[in-house]
């Protein structure tokens, strides 16, 4: 082989291993970041896994709501019809945020009970995140409660 082919090939395979690095940082920042949406059930059955961080759906259960005097922070229940699970918050919570709502929290578990970073609520009556809304279409199937129509605008 001659030296220019050498060459060649040296820069060919130095390009290879620097596009495959790229790629693996890439990849693994990606996964730092991602956040998988659970429901209650799926939590308390293990399908979370030992996932450090992950977002809970579901609706804040009537009369659950409770707040520690004199303190940001708050427990309420996140149900999706099957189960129920506690989540803490020590942050404020959105002014959309109450019980009978649609609620989607990131975060980790830590024992028996959610702990939050952050609340989202829904926006309006008609808004859902479509794999919450997936979701809770199962439990209602499940359950045999009548699913509404989709609203028409």
């Amino acid at each position: 082989m001659n030296p220019q082919r050498r060459r060649r090939l040296l820069w060919v395979l130095l390009l290879v291993a620097a596009s495959g690095l790229a790629t693996a940082l890439v990849a693994m920042a990606l996964q730092r970041n991602v956040a998988y949406l659970y429901t209650p059930a799926e939590v308390l059955r293990g399908d979370a896994g030992s996932a450090e961080r992950f977002r809970l759906g579901g609706m804040v259960a009537k009369g659950s709501l409770k707040r520690e005097p004199g303190s940001l922070v708050a427990l309420f229940t996140v149900t999706d019809g099957d189960a129920e699970l506690t989540v803490r918050s020590d942050q404020i919570l959105p002014d959309l945020f109450r019980e009978g709502q649609a609620v989607v929290v990131t975060g980790r578990l830590q024992g028996d009970r959610f702990i939050a970073e952050e609340v989202l609520a829904k926006h309006d009556e008609s808004y859902m995140p479509k794999e919450l809304a997936d979701k809770m279409g199962k439990a209602h199937v499940k359950h045999d409660v009548p699913v509404p129509a989709p609203e028409v605008r």
